[in-house]
């Protein structure tokens, strides 16, 4: 499949409306665009990146019928706890309990839910473990659910060298490297993980304003740290990581994205397939495409988006 377009070197492009809403534990900053009648289609970044990974998408998605939501997560941009005492936890849960949170505080009962990276794992799990409130998945990179046990098993050597940085975070010298480098460090992932994306300054920088966040260090090293079991997480989302631990299928209507040049370690299509129960497509995005897929083929993004709600109206109509 083409790219159906490459957001190459354009940075000029902005929300035009950012808002804040009490949402759980969060006062949660989100760009909105669309009517308020519209079917609802949240988008999800992952790290490190921002909501500008949806830049592109979101005015291509109100244009064919779209309420747009796209929220900063935890410790990026304008997104803040509401309690000091509250701990700064990147456990996978704790994310996508946010954005339940965030639907229920904007009364959202559907929404299409749709990301990449950290983005594509909350969708992920919404979609697995609350499907009444997702209308439709699109994920790139397919199923990202994991849990600390699967994570104790080692990968092959090259495999393990793809992900240097989550053994870098587990140390003190990582956080403080993060802490002091964070917008080299977040440049270099850019570039390894889209080694073909030709992005500029301006578009980087747009960015990197959102890692300046109070609390993006802190949520950003106990991400990594939960995953191989070096932080322990919450009590309180101690059933919903029960569940995901048992990888648990997902049945709404999904289409999973990969990009021909994504240079981030990733699953093969082949290998989460039949984790999917319900309408399932995959497509394979060429044209030089890395691993933040909707900034660098806007248009592939939002037509997923798009035709899985036609999935989804498919499935219905033959029940």
């Amino acid at each position: 499949m083409k790219s159906g377009g490459r957001a190459a070197k354009r940075a000029a492009s902005s929300f035009a409306l950012l808002k804040q809403i009490e949402a759980g534990v969060l006062s949660i900053g989100f760009a909105e665009a669309g009517s308020a009648h519209d079917p609802v289609a949240i988008l999800l970044h992952g790290w490190p990146y921002d909501i500008h990974s949806f830049v592109e998408v979101a005015p291509l998605l109100v244009s064919s019928g779209y309420r747009v939501i796209v929220p900063y997560l935890r410790g990026f941009g304008t997104t803040r706890f509401l309690s000091s005492e509250t701990p700064r936890n990147g456990q996978q849960s704790a994310i996508a309990a946010d954005i339940v949170a965030l639907m229920d505080a904007l009364r959202i009962e559907r929404a299409v839910l749709a990301g990449c990276d950290w983005g594509a794992r909350t969708a992920d799990i919404i979609a697995a473990l609350w499907p009444e409130r997702c209308q439709g998945l699109v994920s790139v990179s397919g199923y990202l659910i994991g849990s600390q046990e699967a994570n104790r098993r080692p990968l092959p050597p090259r495999t393990e060298l793809q992900w240097w940085y989550q053994f870098y975070f587990a140390t003190e010298r990582g956080r403080a490297g993060y802490e002091k480098y964070r917008r080299e460090f977040a440049r270099l992932i850019w570039r390894t993980a889209s080694p073909k994306w030709d992005f500029d300054d301006s578009t980087f920088d747009r960015s990197a304003v959102a890692f300046d966040n109070p609390d993006h260090i802190a949520i950003v090293i106990d991400n990594y740290r939960w995953r191989i079991g070096l932080a322990k997480g919450e009590a309180r989302y101690d059933d919903l990581e029960r569940r995901l631990a048992g990888a648990p299928i997902i049945a709404v209507p999904t289409i999973t994205l990969e990009g021909d040049a994504n240079g981030s370690p990733h699953p093969e299509p082949n290998a989460y397939s039949e984790k999917f129960s319900g309408k399932y497509e995959h497509r394979t995005i060429s044209g030089g495409i890395g691993h933040n897929l909707p900034q660098e083929a806007p248009r592939a993004f939002a037509k997923a988006v798009i035709d899985v709600c036609r999935l989804g109206a498919v499935s219905a109509s033959s029940e």
